[in-house]
């Protein structure tokens, strides 16, 4: 099971069977591997890997003067075929592969019920006057209260999204890219973690 950590590009389009298909276009790799726990020691099982490393001096935290890379991310795992310091690169994926990738999707703020749900809103006649996308009644008479979990408005995005059965179209090995069908979570710049 292949897995790599990435950052978003961008998008892109390609050419396939005289049809455009919209590609992300992401960064990803080289990574190394930083760290291997097992279930005697640890409890559990995993690959922990490190992406983009620190090259000036002066910013390198405190924190990371013993793992100077900008990114690390565990992978649950058996480590077996694994050893400490083993580089992966996007050379361990196929064209036509399907991955899944997860990310932090664009923050967008604090959104009414119409944006955040889907909401109808109310009619747009008949005396409706600068209520058009209000939400309408919250409670109900008995319990005399709000119930938790009521759809309202809100803070919405910033949240972690997986994008399941993505289909790599292309992979250039000497630049670290691969294009993948469709749109992945996030902006810019966005680190992915994206497996098989």
């Amino acid at each position: 099971m292949p897995f790599i950590l990435g950052k978003k590009i961008g998008m892109a389009q390609v050419w396939r069977d005289k049809k455009v298909v919209p590609v992300t276009i992401i960064g990803a790799g080289p990574c190394v591997v930083t760290q291997l726990k097992n279930q005697r020691k640890d409890g559990y099982q995993s690959i922990q890997i490190g992406f983009e490393k620190i090259t000036k001096e002066k910013k390198i935290k405190k924190t990371q003067k013993n793992k100077p890379y900008r990114w690390l991310r565990e992978f649950k795992k058996d480590p077996g075929e694994y050893k400490l310091g083993d580089v992966l690169d996007v050379s361990r994926f196929k064209i036509g592969e399907k991955v899944k990738i997860s990310g932090i999707s664009k923050g967008k703020g604090f959104q009414g019920g119409v944006k955040r749900w889907g909401f109808a809103g109310r009619n747009a006649t008949h005396g409706v006057k600068h209520e058009h996308r209000t939400i309408g009644s919250t409670g109900s008479c008995l319990p005399e209260r709000v119930r938790k979990g009521k759809k309202m408005p809100g803070r919405m995005g910033q949240d972690r999204i997986t994008v399941k059965n993505l289909e790599i179209m292309e992979i250039d090995q000497e630049k670290n890219l691969i294009a993948v069908k469709g749109a992945v979570p996030g902006s810019k710049d966005t680190l992915l973690e994206i497996r098989n």
